[in-house]
């Protein structure tokens, strides 16, 4: 077995923004350079319910489908299949738990498993993914300690 990526991390925002941050305004703040095509101007998608696919929406169209939502307990709980640059057959999966610390601060903790499913890859893939995670996150912290206008009860 390969070890899974496990992340804990807080933000300084209540539960559901944290969770609305990750989910519904995903494209405001994912890197295009995290991305299949890295083009400018492209969408990032991410359909909230079991069953909804997350994929990027490149400024001709044309879609690139990165995964697929397994789990769906807004504002505490998401799942969903990976396979960013891959095949859907050889999808690994993310769980992420938002945890309420209070009315101001979320623990974010995410799991990212199954390497095993890729083979031989499964470890290099792994490596890969843990650099990604890395300089992915911080654009999240960032768009997630922003108050969101219609919220006047929010406080960073």
């Amino acid at each position: 077995m390969i070890e899974p990526i496990r992340l804990a991390f807080d933000v300084d925002c209540p539960v559901e923004h944290a969770f609305d941050v990750w989910t519904a305004r995903i494209a405001q703040w994912w890197p295009t350079d995290h991305t299949v095509s890295a083009e400018d101007g492209l969408t990032v998608v991410l359909e909230g319910r079991p069953g909804g696919r997350i994929f990027e929406r490149r400024t001709s169209g044309t879609e690139h489908d990165w995964g697929e939502v397994t789990i769906w307990e807004p504002p505490t709980r998401l799942g969903y299949t990976w396979h960013l640059n891959r095949d859907r057959s050889d999808a690994t999966r993310v769980e992420i738990r938002f945890v309420a610390r209070g009315q101001t601060s979320t623990r974010v903790e995410i799991e990212h498993r199954d390497w095993e499913r890729l083979g031989s890859d499964g470890e290099h893939w792994r490596q890969r993914n843990q650099g990604g995670w890395a300089t992915l996150l911080p654009h999240y912290v960032a768009a997630a300690a922003v108050k969101p206008p219609e919220d006047p009860s929010f406080q960073a």
